[in-house]
């Protein structure tokens, strides 16, 4: 990884690739040993496999989901936070998901996602 990487310009591509549900993409961006932490997804998934499985389902049951992030900054030179909101709609139940909280996104020494941790408000 060169000495120009930026923990916020690479948490902002991860956001747009969710919101594009680009799974190539989000896949890509994570390390084979990711960790993802939140309480929305019942707690600590390990695994790149894992968290994409994880995602998917997701993202099947709320296809519509519209994510903004209000602030992001670097909390070191491999660590950003995310401040966001977040709205979508259950495409079975109908009914609608609004959630706002943050999120630590960590990078290895690769570029690659190797935890996140989201602490909803």
């Amino acid at each position: 990884m060169s000495s120009a990487f930026d923990p916020v310009e690479r948490t902002i591509l991860y956001h747009d690739a969710i919101n594009a549900l680009d799974f190539a993409t989000i896949t890509a961006m994570f390390a084979d040993g990711a960790v993802y932490v939140s309480g929305g997804v019942g707690g600590t998934i390990e695994g790149r496999d894992a968290i994409m499985g994880a995602f998917r389902k997701y993202f099947d049951a709320y296809p519509d989901q519209s994510a903004v992030d209000r602030s992001v900054g670097a909390v070191s030179p491999l660590a950003a936070r995310a401040v966001w909101e977040l709205n979508a709609t259950h495409s079975e139940t109908g009914e609608r998901l609004v959630r706002t909280g943050e999120e630590t996104v960590t990078f290895n020494d690769a570029g690659r996602i190797s935890r996140v941790d989201v602490t909803d408000y």
